[in-house]
């Protein structure tokens, strides 16, 4: 058999394979739990014990500072951020040369007039690279950077129907405003909408996966609140082109059934996927927790110690909203830290940076 024949014979055999999974005909080898010891070992290797302090606070503290997506870029590090004035939200972007010292750029997505995301626009760089210890750069799609956004026009915290937008831009490294001119992606008020998300949808991360798990290259993970399921759950979504996307599964991957699971991070340790995300008021307070998964799609949730919760003066009310990475042998765990100092960035670290 020549090289050619048995190439294509052996990605027939996948192929096939592949779709028999797809239409349960055969069970998934990747569709399965992770095992006790394995999530322990990547508790170890995540947890970051070390409270460094706030990292980032906006200079008027009547406004509040959320959710950090971190990224890299020439040998700089990027943040980009949302602010809250009590109108609504607005997205801002940061850098560091050390991931300890933040200094504001300025504004990437701001309010508009008359749009069906005038008064929230919360943004998250898009395909950042998921590799634990990798290069943390957000990948140019189309010759564009991409981000997705929580969007409504009501104006408030949270408040009105959200949707999910999507902006892109030429820039990663400078504080211009982005192009939002994308109908919304992901709706409440879609036909295709699923019980629990049917009441308004809040944040969103959209990966790259190489592997095609699910059969797509792009992969968005989002949590959603539905009419009857009050409580907020991490849900799925599909693309082949990052503008036309669809739902994918019938029911959460990650959920309590009450209070609020959020704000997924995806990295990858080996063979393993980790997500890290928030929980809040299915025990008190809120905090932070991961899950492990082989597929992407099937998530074994951790049962063990929160990676962080509410110890100190600035976080003692709220530690969630997670963006995790590992560095020169070093794991930064930023979160959304609420106390005493209001709404702020915080960092906890596997080793103690504070001197």
């Amino acid at each position: 058999m020549s090289r050619f024949i048995r190439k294509v014979s052996v990605g027939f055999v996948a192929a096939v394979f592949m779709a028999l999974v797809v239409y349960g005909q055969v069970d998934n080898p990747l569709n399965r739990l992770v095992p006790r010891e394995e999530m322990e070992r990547i508790f170890d290797e995540i947890k970051t014990p070390y409270k460094y302090g706030v990292v980032l606070q906006h200079p008027d503290t009547t406004k509040m500072v959320d959710s950090p997506t971190i990224f890299r870029k020439n040998d700089v590090w990027y943040m980009t951020y949302i602010v809250f004035d009590g109108h609504g939200y607005e997205t801002w972007l940061s850098e560091s040369d050390d991931l300890l010292h933040w200094k504001s750029k300025g504004k990437i997505l701001s309010f508009t007039d008359g749009t069906w995301d005038a008064n929230q626009k919360a943004g998250y760089v898009s395909l950042v690279n998921t590799e634990w210890g990798g290069d943390y750069s957000a990948e140019n799609y189309k010759d564009k950077y991409w981000m997705t956004y929580l969007g409504g026009n009501t104006a408030g915290y949270e408040s009105g129907t959200l949707k999910i937008g999507l902006a892109n831009a030429t820039t990663l490294t400078e504080a211009v405003e982005w192009n939002t001119t994308h109908a919304p992606l992901l709706s409440p008020e879609d036909e295709d909408v699923r019980w629990f998300e049917n009441k308004t949808i809040y944040k969103s991360l959209v990966i790259h996966d190489k592997l095609q798990h699910t059969g797509h290259p792009f992969v968005m993970y989002y949590n959603a609140k539905g009419d009857t399921a009050k409580y907020e759950s991490i849900a799925m979504a599909v693309s082949d082109d990052m503008l036309t996307w669809k739902r994918y599964g019938e029911h959460p991957i990650i959920t309590k059934g009450k209070g609020i699971c959020g704000d997924a991070q995806i990295a990858k340790i080996g063979d393993i996927y980790v997500m890290f995300y928030f929980g809040a008021f299915w025990k008190p307070g809120a905090f932070e927790r991961f899950a492990c998964s082989y597929d992407l799609i099937n998530w074994t949730d951790w049962d063990g110690a929160d990676l962080i919760a509410p110890s100190e003066a600035y976080d003692k009310t709220y530690a969630h909203k997670p963006w995790v990475i590992q560095w020169n042998g070093v794991v930064y765990h930023f979160y959304n830290a609420v106390g005493e100092s209001g709404r702020v960035i915080a960092l906890a670290t596997s080793k103690d940076l504070s001197n």
